[in-house]
């Protein structure tokens, strides 16, 4: 388990009872209620993830004319691009077809 300073967010190393910070030096003991806190999650699949707000706002945004809309066949959308995984990750470009309105992303 990784844990992090409260005092200034550098990593902390075991050191017998005690968790020490590498950078200050703050010392927490290690205990089963700290580890408690911590939450893990399931991987979600592709399906599963909401691709932007039901709100947002597309229109104005850059258009792509080299997408076709899996819904009414269109080649005209609306996109952004974000970065959803790692730094070292391609981005993800999401679209709004401008006829429907559906949404879907691709990845680079």
């Amino acid at each position: 388990m990784v844990q992090f300073c409260d005092e200034c967010g550098s990593m902390m190393h075991s050191d017998g009872d005690e968790m020490v910070c590498s950078s200050c030096g703050a010392t927490v003991s290690k205990d089963e209620e700290r580890a408690a806190a911590f939450v893990t999650t399931d991987e979600q699949s592709g399906e599963e993830l909401v691709e932007t707000e039901e709100g947002a706002n597309f229109e104005g945004k850059p258009t792509s004319e080299d997408v076709t809309c899996a819904e009414c066949g269109h080649g005209v959308a609306w996109y952004t691009i974000k970065q959803t995984g790692s730094a070292d990750e391609p981005p993800t470009r999401f679209f709004k077809c401008t006829e429907c309105g559906n949404r879907w992303r691709e990845y680079s």
